[in-house]
């Protein structure tokens, strides 16, 4: 498994000199919220602040940045006072602060500055309205700075806190559609698990996903951490039923889902409540079948956007009602 924080420490180490691009502040309506941040080099870019016109602003003010001599090179060449780009220094004191807590030390807009600590970096104050051909109507701050070790440090470190409290998506099964679901929920803040019977289901599996080969695909469901998600779509109704039934009995699960018909999940009510010593109100909780019926199309990358999109609700619901501090409840506050 390559985790995501992995791929983000490849790219820090690949792309040659870096900026980072991060939202700063916001007022009204915007694409982004605070603390959303992109990484820009002079042929890449890593992540997003929301697209659109203020993205390439950002993006064209980190290049320029970029394209800049380091401040060292520059030293002996400049006036005093003066920084790369003919910008005056400024007198301003500002604390180094670390990603995501910017706003206290931001300085003036739109201009490039020097912290006291050496960093070069400069903010954009843009309004999102006609002026550059957004209609948001809100107003975005955003902070460029050059990525120095330290600050990959901070970036790298960040990104594994995150990830060690993402919400986990679990998918039992690795026909059609537990592929084509493990390669949309690999898109997602979400630490997905693909389990299976067949080690020849679990080839081809998106390199971000997690696998696991297990004779006892129900013992997984024990292991699970507070506030996981279920999907059981296997090739045996029967073992569908059995891993069904344990994920019913964890009452701390944001969302226990089958895939199948009407008839399955009947004839799964009706064993449950006679054979497992099942209740009505833990059967009531089962989501099937996954994806709802409002759209009749059966065809699995259909069935998987369906499912991940009913996914993504139940964590943030359950983790909204269960107070869970994980990053899709954090993003939902800050949106709304």
């Amino acid at each position: 498994m390559n985790s995501k924080v992995q791929s983000f420490k490849a790219f820090l180490a690949s792309a040659g000199r870096l900026a980072l691009v991060e939202v700063a502040g916001t007022k009204g309506s915007t694409p982004r919220e605070k603390g959303a941040f992109m990484l820009v080099s002079q042929a890449a870019i890593f992540g997003t602040i929301g697209g659109g016109q203020l993205e390439y602003m950002a993006i064209d003010k980190a290049r320029q940045m970029l394209f800049s001599p380091l401040e060292g090179e520059m030293a002996a060449k400049r006036p005093e006072g003066v920084l790369s780009g003919g910008t005056a220094k400024r007198s301003r004191t500002a604390a180094a602060t670390p990603p995501g807590d910017f706003a206290a030390t931001l300085p003036s807009r739109g201009r490039g500055t020097r912290i006291d600590v050496g960093e070069v970096c400069a903010t954009l104050d843009v309004p999102l309205g006609p002026e550059i051909g957004q209609c948001c109507g809100g107003r975005v701050e955003v902070l460029v700075r050059i990525v120095d070790a330290a600050l990959a440090a901070e970036l790298i470190a960040a990104a594994e806190a995150e990830e060690t409290h993402l919400p986990h998506v679990y998918i039992f099964g690795g026909g059609h559609v537990g592929q084509a679901l493990a390669s949309t929920i690999a898109l997602l803040p979400v630490h997905g698990v693909v389990i299976e019977t067949r080690s020849e289901a679990l080839e081809g599996m998106p390199e971000t996903v997690e696998t696991r080969l297990t004779p006892m695909p129900e013992a997984e469901i024990r292991k699970a951490p507070a506030g996981a998600a279920f999907a059981i779509l296997t090739h045996d109704h029967a073992l569908d039923f059995l891993i069904v039934a344990e994920a019913l009995k964890r009452d701390d699960a944001a969302y226990v889902g089958m895939i199948g018909s009407k008839t399955k999940k009947a004839t799964f009510r009706n064993w449950f409540l006679k054979s497992a010593e099942g209740t009505e109100a833990e059967f009531a909780r089962l989501v099937s079948p996954i994806g709802g019926d409002g759209v009749k199309d059966k065809r699995p990358p259909v069935i998987a956007a369906l499912a991940a999109a009913e996914i993504m609700t139940a964590l943030v619901v359950h983790n909204a009602t269960s107070n869970i501090d994980h990053p899709v409840q954090r993003d939902k506050e800050i949106a709304s």
